[in-house]
């Protein structure tokens, strides 16, 4: 995938080029610098400077977490408990309102999916926009780490979609046209409004090709290290390496965990919370830190 990645680099370097003559891609989409993972890990290590405290768009844990004790637990059912205020209920309406809406086919399947779908893609960037997920696994907050941690969950989720058949198939189609609406408002607000067709053709590629390797790294005949190894390539890694070296295998390892668990616990979770958006990945804010 790095190679797709540099091509698309590529692209944005001739577009700044032409749409603005002193703009520099490094501070206005990068957002999409990318930093090397030993340097993201160097710097969760070293006290922040003054000038450290302005770059970094969150600050890091004080306290170490201890990846290897993470993401251990008995995979569980995601949804969400009937009385949880984090419910999304469809709207409940009477009379001559409930009358017009049905004439406008509110009530209709595909309108009925499309909120749905709404729903689940709004489970999906709660857990990849918030400031949990990148401490967690000691990630910098780029285009590059965010966009890759947008088609891992989106995976998880059209994984757990096809377990439905047909009707599921059919929801995730939904589900992919929300996001990719939202990948390309996201690449427009980081400043690509040239050749954005071409640049989301390339985005395109690269979620096809992250799906294909995830879904071929959780075979049963896949090879032990075969996830964790995917994952580096596509969330980690930014030098074309394979494998994880040893600075980055203990984070490496820990987000294969997760995956790996929340797939398990989207299997447990029933049709009804996958198909209405009422299920929450597993929450890592409150992660508590351990000493190392």
């Amino acid at each position: 995938m790095l190679q797709r990645w540099n091509r698309a680099f590529s692209h944005l370097s001739r577009l700044g080029s032409q749409s603005q003559k002193n703009l520099n891609l490094r501070n206005d989409f990068y957002v999409i610098s990318r930093q090397s993972y030993k340097k993201a890990a160097a710097t969760a290590t070293v006290a922040p400077t003054t000038s450290d405290n302005v770059e970094m768009r969150f600050p890091r844990n004080e306290t170490a977490v201890n990846l290897d004790k993470m993401f251990w637990s008995k995979p569980c059912s995601l949804a969400l408990d009937p009385s949880s205020p984090l419910r999304i209920e469809e709207p409940k309406y009477e009379g001559i309102k409930h009358v017009m809406l049905k004439l406008m086919l509110f009530y209709s399947k595909q309108s009925r999916s499309i909120r749905g779908a709404n729903a689940v893609y709004s489970r999906i960037t709660s857990q990849v926009d918030e400031p949990a997920i990148y401490e967690v696994f000691n990630l910098e907050k780029t285009f590059k780490t965010t966009f890759s941690l947008l088609v891992l969950h989106m995976w998880l989720c059209l994984r757990r979609l096809k377990e439905e058949g047909k009707e599921g198939v059919e929801f995730g189609q939904y589900l992919y046209e929300i996001y990719n609406h939202d990948v390309e408002l996201r690449v427009s607000q980081a400043g690509v409004n040239l050749l954005l067709t071409k640049w989301m053709k390339d985005l395109e590629r690269i979620f096809y090709g992250n799906i294909v390797a995830y879904d071929a790294a959780i075979v049963p005949e896949a090879k032990q290290d075969e996830l964790p190894n995917v994952i580096w390539r596509n969330v980690f890694s930014d030098d074309g390496s394979l494998k994880p070296d040893a600075a980055a295998a203990q984070t490496v390892q820990a987000m294969a965990r997760y995956a790996s668990r929340e797939v398990s616990c989207l299997s447990l979770t029933d049709k009804d919370a996958m198909f209405s958006g009422n299920f929450m990945f597993t929450p890592l804010k409150n992660v508590k830190a351990k000493p190392i």
